[in-house]
């Protein structure tokens, strides 16, 4: 009997610019209503956060040089309330595109003030 080699996803981490350090950690906290976390002892810097959304983290890291915006690669959120969370992002002034049809799901793309593509998803 084989083990998968991977078994879970622990965190995932989106980028941030020095400039926008404030407003990406205010955005994952206030907006999207993500917990703020304790870094673990050991974490590679101070700056950004670290968040808790179910069982999974998301890392806002600072890139001091060279940031870009994910404009493709993006993190996928599943929501209970997409239309909530719709007006929620307006009033954020965070921009709303829609998803193309996926069967079991509802969906739009939207991005932080970074820039970083997000999705999010619920279950029709």
């Amino acid at each position: 009997m084989s083990r998968e080699p991977v078994s879970a996803i622990n965190h995932v981490q989106v980028a941030a610019p020095p400039e926008l350090e404030a407003a990406a950690v205010a955005f994952y906290r206030d907006v999207l209503g993500l917990r703020p976390i304790p870094k673990t002892e050991g974490a590679d810097s101070p700056r950004g956060g670290w968040f808790s959304a179910g069982n999974i983290e998301l890392h806002v890291g600072i890139q001091e040089k060279g940031f870009s915006p994910a404009a493709k690669a993006h993190v996928a959120f599943m929501v209970p309330d997409l239309e909530a969370l719709k007006s929620r992002l307006e009033k954020a002034g965070r921009p709303i595109r829609p998803g193309g049809e996926m069967p079991a799901y509802r969906r739009f793309f939207s991005e932080d003030p970074c820039g970083n593509r997000l999705e999010f998803m619920q279950k029709k």
